[in-house]
This record gives structure tokens, sequence and C-alpha cells, in this order.
């Protein structure tokens, strides 16, 4: 129960503080993020670590794969492989809809 008061009374507060900013101030947070994310260096520096992080991703993928070997079920390493044929197609969609994107 207390809980769920304190979640009461943080809604009510942030409700209050959001609508004595006002819209003017929201819409000057607005435009500050976006000036951010369209500044170069920004963009630079997230496209640096985006790659660098599928680096590392491709990295522990080959690990992982070496020390795990033949200990996957063969039902589990058949599906696997459909899986990565029919996305060397470049559809990109699963089963669920989702894409790995």
């Amino acid at each position: 129960m207390r809980y769920r008061l304190t979640f009461v009374v943080g809604l009510a507060l942030g409700y209050v503080l959001g609508t004595k900013a006002g819209r003017e101030r929201y819409e000057q947070l607005k435009k500050s993020a976006l000036q951010v994310s369209q500044n170069p260096a920004v963009r630079n520096t997230a496209e640096s670590a985006a790659q660098q992080g599928r680096q590392f991703a491709g990295k522990a993928y080959h690990v992982v794969s070496d020390k795990v070997g033949d200990r996957v079920p063969d039902s589990v390493a058949q599906r696997v492989r459909s899986l990565r044929e029919r996305n060397a197609d470049g559809s990109g969609a699963d089963d669920w809809g989702t894409s790995s994107t």
C-alpha cells in the first residue's frame, strides 16, 4: 500500500510541476534535444558506438559459438540455421513479425 501511495504522490507532483512549466518549456526542451541530436559530432559518436557494438557482438557470437559447439540440441541448431538462411534474403522479419533492426 505504501508503494501505491508513493506512486500516486509522485504522479501528482509530476503533474503539478509539469503544468507549471507549461507548453513553452516543453517546446524549449524539445528544440534543444533536436539540436543536440542533429549535431554532427553527436551523430558521429553515436554511429561510432553503434559500429563498435556490432563488432563486439560479432566477436561475442563467435566466442560463444566456439565454446558451446555441439552442446546445443540438434533441433535448436536446425532452427537457428533455418532462421539465418531465411534472413539472408534481407527480409529480417521473424516469426513474431518483428525485425532485427
